[in-house]
């Protein structure tokens, strides 16, 4: 045979067919995977920072994508608030079949925190691939997870895939600045027919990897706590700095201070934080997976509640947490101080309102001199939403068919998602991005963010199989 002799000539017919299926498939998803860089990349270069940036650029960028696939115009909606125009969100909808059968929501953010080119290694507004990683803001958080979506819906309306429940897609704007504008809010209120559904997936919780980048467990975020930014407020007629007061503002907030950092409020479980701790202990071996189970019985044991709570981590989600962000006092360096002023940031347990934790915190600096107020109007809080079956079975069996042996562990979230808006609001919103990080390398928001790039495949595997399982259709 020379090396121009066709196939056929030398290979029986079945076997050229075998050969042929087996390559077929590669080739297939190596395209695929190149077509999803693309958006990925796009997504990743189109600065969406607060400061310069615009997520209306970047929505609209979404929606050519997916009107080239053949997504019908009546069927997307960019939306841009008058107020805010480059603070757009776009929402689309892939119709169900089934008459009643409800709506999946994909939920995922596009803007991005600020990132420094001067700071960095390498430009945080080129997506780079490097060593095995995507470098870039918003690598992770959270345009990873909004390019994945629109993968998705793009490649079900290519094939002509036909969905059993609804399938909605909304990339907002404003969840690292939700004081300024957040798209969820602003959709819920003006446009809520848009994002209604049984439940949604957003960002929030992933998978560990060990050290050797073997699976440890995958988690889902059910449940948040609350964020809440609280006032300290001194005042009093200041004077001369020759002459010294006792009632000093500067003294007299400090002192507060002091007692907000020595005060440790309870610790609690709820059924996704004891899960969590018990799942977790059979994970850990020694000291620590003896702790975590002993925390986890009624009454938890306090010497090993005391052991576990050195761990940040472990501590976040034990109970309320406030810790003092920022401070502000005096007027001339010659003067004593007229005011101070203090921020003071709690995420709250659920099951807490704001207002007994500004409650909480009076009573321990007690002091009436003393203003403690909130910074932002409290929002709406509500319990954290059931596991049901119907939610995490599809989430186990795919965590075992793609990372054998590897439990699922619900997890509360001690930071904040757009779910802090939409469970409230009665959307159920779990967090399931489908990543697996490494536990030391969390670059979200830091310097350098970055992301395995087998894992961002992985997770686009992981996502698109799972909402076909959540919608059903063919």
């Amino acid at each position: 045979m020379t090396l121009n002799t066709p196939l056929y000539k030398v290979l029986p017919a079945a076997l050229i067919l075998a050969l042929v299926c087996q390559a077929a498939p590669a080739n297939s998803l190596r395209q695929s995977q190149e077509d999803f860089r693309k958006i990925y990349k796009q997504l990743v270069e189109i600065n969406t920072t607060l400061s310069e940036g615009s997520c209306t650029e970047a929505a609209d960028a979404m929606a050519v994508h997916l009107r080239a696939a053949g997504l019908p115009d009546t069927n997307i909606q960019l939306i841009v608030p008058p107020d805010h125009p480059r603070q757009g969100n776009l929402v689309a909808k892939l119709p169900g079949h089934a008459e009643d059968a409800g709506a999946l929501l994909l939920l995922a953010h596009i803007d991005v925190v600020e990132a420094n080119p001067a700071d960095w290694e390498r430009d945080p507004f080129t997506l780079i691939e490097e060593d095995g990683y995507f470098f870039g803001r918003g690598t992770m958080d959270d345009k990873q997870m909004a390019a994945i979506f629109v993968d998705i819906m793009m490649r079900m309306v290519q094939s002509g895939y036909q969905p059993e429940k609804t399938i909605k897609l909304a990339l907002t704007c404003g969840e690292e600045t939700p004081f300024n504008f957040n798209g969820v809010s602003y959709l819920l209120k003006h446009h809520r027919d848009l994002i209604d559904a049984d439940f949604a997936l957003n960002e929030g919780a992933w998978g560990i990897l060990d050290s050797n980048q073997t699976p440890v467990f995958y988690g889902i975020q059910a449940g948040e706590k609350t964020y809440q930014d609280y006032q300290l407020e001194v005042t009093n007629p200041g004077g001369h700095s020759s002459q010294p007061r006792k009632d000093n503002a500067i003294y007299e907030l400090a002192s507060a201070l002091l007692r907000i950092a020595e005060y440790e409020f309870p610790v609690e479980f709820n059924a996704t934080t004891r899960t969590y701790f018990e799942r977790l202990a059979t994970l850990k071996t020694g000291q620590e997976a003896q702790d975590l189970k002993a925390i986890a019985q009624i009454p938890p044991d306090p010497n090993a509640l005391a052991r576990i709570k050195e761990n940040p981590l472990y501590n976040s989600v034990l109970h309320t947490t406030c810790v003092t962000t920022k401070l502000d006092a005096g007027h001339a360096p010659n003067a004593l101080p007229q005011r101070a002023l203090a921020n003071v940031n709690c995420r709250i347990f659920p099951g807490h309102t704001q207002e007994k934790i500004r409650q909480n915190l009076e009573q321990v600096i007690d002091n009436p001199q003393i203003a403690v107020s909130f910074v932002d109007p409290p929002e709406s809080t509500s319990t954290p939403p059931l596991l049901t079956d119907a939610v995490i079975r599809p989430i186990e069996t795919l965590s075992e068919e793609m990372w054998p042996g590897t439990p699922v562990i619900p997890i509360l979230q001690a930071g904040g998602t757009d779910g802090r808006f939409l469970t409230p609001a009665g959307i159920p919103t779990y967090g399931v991005n489908g990543l697996m990080i490494e536990p030391d390398k969390m670059f979200a928001h830091g310097l350098n963010e970055r992301v395995l790039v087998k894992s961002v495949y992985e997770s686009r595997e992981f996502l698109d199989r799972l909402v076909r399982l959540y919608v059903g259709g063919e």
